[in-house]
């Protein structure tokens, strides 16, 4: 969903029931937090396991939000659906053992997070979804819809207001859980796949140079702008966005298809 598809609808949505609104509100933003924290966590602590002790020491592995967040970033992932935190400072002369090792452990342990986040949280919706919904309504519909990205049951619960819908629902308290794990699946994976891109300073240009270069590509100060230019230019002509947004849907509907089999449903 665009930008203004979003605010409108968020608009609308609070003019028309702001107790409803700012209900989802707050664990969206508990979604959000949790998201980019547990990123940042999982640097910090895979780094403290490779013998740099930095981010322990400047108290980044805590769930205290002040510590971790970007304004920027965080603006980033409520309206465009991917963004970012502070950078978890890491000290590579501090690690012990193979370097190349470590560092590319611990640029991967935040995606593997996130990631591992996404897998649990889509599971998890998954069981919820014939309790919450009505037998004959997920038969109209098929599962599926009540769960991928942009399917019904997903825009209903993610950028509207579901009491509107109770009447097709058979537990209608489950729909606040629901929501919430709609939110956290869907900001996981976007987080994940955008933090693979190989571009600097995301995890995934550490990854690339790791694996595929074996560490010989340097970040100099002109490529780290000219790198910057182009994530700026990725992200103001819409390309990046589109181009996650078909990634993240993808892979969901993947992991949905395979867990739709597991329980039969």
């Amino acid at each position: 969903m665009g930008i203004i598809n979003r605010l409108q609808a968020w608009g609308q949505w609070l003019t028309t029931d702001p107790v409803g609104f700012f209900i989802y509100m707050a664990y969206f933003a508990v979604a959000v937090l949790l998201t980019l924290m547990l990123h940042e966590i999982a640097h910090g602590y895979v780094a403290y396991r490779c013998g740099d002790n930095t981010a322990k020491m400047l108290g980044r592995l805590t769930l205290d939000p002040r510590k971790h967040l970007d304004p920027i970033g965080t603006i980033a992932l409520v309206l465009l659906g991917f963004g970012w935190a502070k950078p978890v400072p890491i000290n590579p002369r501090n690690f012990q053992g193979n370097r190349l090792k470590c560092d590319f452990l611990v640029s991967i342990a935040g995606v593997v997070t996130n990631l591992t986040l996404f897998l649990v949280s889509l599971f998890l919706a998954a069981i919820i979804n014939p309790l919450l919904w009505r037998p004959e309504v997920i038969s109209a519909y098929g599962a599926k819809a009540f769960l991928e990205i942009n399917g019904i049951g997903f825009n209903v619960l993610y950028i509207g207001s579901g009491s509107d819908y109770v009447q097709l629902m058979q537990m209608p308290w489950l729909m606040h859980i629901q929501r919430f794990l709609l939110i956290f699946m869907t900001m996981n994976l976007m987080i994940a796949v955008f933090n693979l891109l190989p571009i600097p300073p995301l995890d995934g240009f550490h990854v690339f140079n790791d694996l595929i270069l074996k560490g010989r590509l340097r970040i100099t100060p002109q490529f780290q702008r000219a790198a910057q230019i182009v994530f700026l230019l990725l992200i103001f002509t819409g390309v990046l966005g589109t181009g996650l947004l078909y990634v993240t849907e993808a892979i969901q509907g993947g992991v949905l298809n395979l867990y739709l089999v597991i329980l039969g449903a």
